[in-house]
């Protein structure tokens, strides 16, 4: 049985509902502009990558087909993803963050940030700095899990890579940005 997701895409391709592709689009388009932004590091182009990941859907090219518990997000955020890689790879950028960005983000006003348009929790959003700080691996499967509550089984199929890598990028994700919250004045508590 699909998730409700995945019953309001059917619901769009087969009865051609229009309402339930904007609940999707309203639904999605903030977290993965920020999903998207990690990779590029371009809020403008992410906003466009975006629409492009649901001219996709609306398009029909890619459908979605439940199998093996992967859920409507999972797909949608794989598709995000390959979006993502394929505008780097046309400019031919290589996804990495460095130091020196990251410094410059921290001292730059927090207003014209922007996660800080997207995002209404105060911690989410030093979260977010912090996780601008670190590896793009370790940030990518984190943003997953803290921000849009995927399973480690999700993750592994959006990264594409087996169950005991994503557990180690995650441990090992978690750990550079517990130093990298610390970095910026903030206690660790959890």
């Amino acid at each position: 049985m699909p998730d409700n997701d995945g019953l309001l895409y059917t619901r769009f391709l087969v009865d051609n509902d229009q309402d339930a592709l904007e609940d999707l689009f309203n639904k999605y388009r903030d977290s993965l502009v920020l999903f998207i932004h990690g990779f590029i590091q371009n809020i403008d182009d992410a906003e466009e990558l975006m629409m492009d990941t649901f001219a996709i859907l609306a398009s029909g090219t890619s459908r979605y087909k439940e199998k093996d518990n992967a859920s409507f997000k999972t797909w949608l955020y794989a598709i995000a993803k390959n979006q993502a890689l394929h505008y780097l790879r046309k400019r031919k950028i290589k996804y990495i963050s460095s130091e020196n960005d990251f410094l410059n983000n921290v001292q730059a006003d927090a207003s014209l940030q922007p996660a800080t348009i997207l995002l209404n929790n105060e911690r989410d959003k030093q979260l977010y700095q912090a996780m601008e700080s670190i590896d793009a691996n370790y940030r990518q499967v984190l943003f997953l899990q803290c921000f849009e509550n995927l399973k480690p089984e999700q993750i592994c199929r959006i990264i594409r890579k087996n169950i005991k890598q994503t557990y180690n990028l995650l441990a090992r994700g978690k750990e550079a940005l517990r130093l990298a919250y610390e970095r910026i004045g903030n206690s660790w508590d959890t």
